[in-house]
């Protein structure tokens, strides 16, 4: 009898602990909470690419479409409305087959180019550096602009920066006056090429890295940030042997790049953007979380040279990257946005905040009509997709401070392995405690308890991006299908949150302090 009881009693507690591991689990340090979000996370990304500028952000003002001076205004104010911090240009590729005297001055004038890397297709450069520069005004972003190494020179490089800049009598400052522009452009952010290992060069890092400090010299404005091309992937050694050689000349180099998208199956089979299956939806979620391992062991290597954290890691070009829709140009990039498109942006930017303390600034690929795009547009015709979406619910992370985090998450198998189904990120601003958590789960709700140590919430409120099916989307002349919601599936007691979360979601919590 006595053994029986124990054999029972280890039963219980076995099955006990079984429930409580499976249990998923938010814990906020409040108390440690002070790094700050930069708003420059949630940057995007513009490049002369099929229809991302011509036709995207920028027509004829002779057009139908309305517009201002050229710049559509329903995608205007699409970007108002989601708080668009920063905006990269020209590229990207064509960065570095870009000369930057060829968009400037009269349009009509302007030489013509073809665009070797997106489609083979006429560049007539109407869209130039004051249409880009006048445009994030416009939007109230921050712009980034990508220098051109791998074709140009350290002089025209130079050259662009005076022409942007300064504010003295020179050569440059009276071209930029000539051309209807008084007053100089506060332009902070300057890359020092693009995909140097690649498109932009085919160089070896320590190639690179001479190239760098050359034009990091010769390069000079007010408050400079110096952004070095960096690595792709895991490329652990590329970004090792950038620090090494300019970690300890700091005034020249603020941050370096990493690149990395999200790819389903291969670079050669990439997978449809809106036809797949629960395998291919968790194939794609794994992949995408494999973004904070880049960013964790990146980290470590930046932090052998810069251990005090002052060089920026700048993840520039990230998202899905799918194979093109049918019938579209192979060269133009061109997907539909799907709900996963969602949970994958969600996850990032989760990402992104956790590591606040190193990623000060990342864009998204890109803006308009291309890949991971947050606006889709056909000739008068726009489109918000799940993605923008997604930036419109996160927008309160902008300049708040985060808060770490301890997440404890179910754990499923898949064909492609293991993968944890939440995923979270929290800051504090103005009052309230923001609260960003993805079910990664295709099919299932998932719990979570959510607790805020000594803290004591006094109301909260809810929204969440979801939709009947993994693969919905918003189409043109179509109602929305997938948008922001108001979400009451929580339920505060001081200072314990828990929230029954349905199925693929993206859901963001806010706590009344």
């Amino acid at each position: 009898m006595n053994q029986l009881v124990k054999l029972l009693s280890i039963v219980l507690i076995l099955l006990f602990t079984t429930i409580l591991s499976a249990q998923n689990t938010l814990e906020l340090k409040i108390d440690s909470a002070k790094t700050k979000i930069n708003k420059e996370i949630y940057g995007h990304f513009a490049e002369h690419l099929g229809n991302c500028i011509y036709g995207g952000i920028f027509v004829k003002e002779s057009s139908k479409i309305p517009n201002t001076k050229g710049y559509r205004n329903d995608v205007v104010k699409a970007l108002k409305e989601m708080a668009i911090p920063m905006l990269r240009w020209p590229g990207g590729c064509f960065a570095d087959t870009y000369h930057w005297r060829d968009g400037i001055g009269n349009p009509s004038r302007r030489p013509s180019i073809i665009n070797v890397n997106w489609g083979g297709v006429t560049e007539d450069n109407s869209f130039g550096t004051h249409e880009f520069l006048d445009f994030c005004e416009l939007i109230g972003a921050e712009p980034y602009v990508s220098v051109n190494v791998g074709s140009g020179t350290v002089q025209e490089a130079s050259e662009w920066v005076e022409y942007v800049t300064s504010n003295v009598e020179s050569p440059m400052t009276d071209l930029r006056k000539k051309n209807g522009r008084e007053k100089p452009w506060n332009v902070k952010y300057w890359g020092m090429g693009n995909e140097t290992w690649g498109c932009g060069g085919n160089m070896r890092p320590e190639y690179y890295a001479d190239l760098f400090r050359q034009y990091a010299s010769y390069t000079r404005a007010p408050q400079m940030y110096r952004i070095a091309s960096g690595a792709s992937e895991d490329n652990y050694n590329w970004t090792d042997v950038i620090l090494k050689n300019t970690a300890n000349m700091q005034w020249m180099i603020q941050g370096t790049t990493l690149h990395y998208y999200t790819i389903c199956h291969n670079w050669d089979k990439k997978g449809s953007a809106t036809q797949f299956d629960e395998n291919e939806w968790y194939m794609t979620m794994k992949k995408t979380m494999f973004m904070d391992e880049l960013i964790v062991k990146h980290g470590e290597v930046m932090d052998k040279y810069d251990p005090k954290k002052n060089i920026s890691l700048v993840v520039d070009e990230w998202g899905n990257w799918f194979d093109v829709e049918p019938g579209t140009n192979q060269g133009f990039l061109y997907q539909q946005n799907t709900l996963r498109d969602a949970l994958v942006a969600g996850i990032n930017l989760n990402i992104f905040n956790n590591h606040s303390d190193r990623v000060k600034i990342a864009n998204i690929a890109q803006m308009v009509n291309v890949l991971q795009a947050i606006i889709l547009t056909k000739e008068e015709q726009m489109v918000l997709t799940p993605t923008y979406y997604v930036f419109k619910l996160y927008k309160v992370h902008q300049d708040a401070v985060s808060i770490p985090l301890v997440l404890n998450s179910e754990e499923m198998d898949f064909a492609g392995g293991k993968l944890k189904l939440i995923n979270a990120s929290a800051s504090i601003k103005d009052g309230y405690i923001n609260i960003s958590i993805c079910n990664l789960n295709a099919s299932e709700n998932e719990k979570l308890s959510c607790s805020f140590g000594g803290t004591t919430g006094k109301s909260a409120s809810g929204e969440i991006i979801t939709s009947s099916n993994m693969t919905d989307y918003n189409d043109f002349g179509k109602a929305e299908k997938v948008n922001i919601k108001e979400f009451k599936g929580f339920e505060l007691n001081k200072n314990i949150l828990k929230i029954d979360m349905p199925s693929k979601s993206v859901i963001m919590i806010r706590i009344k302090l």
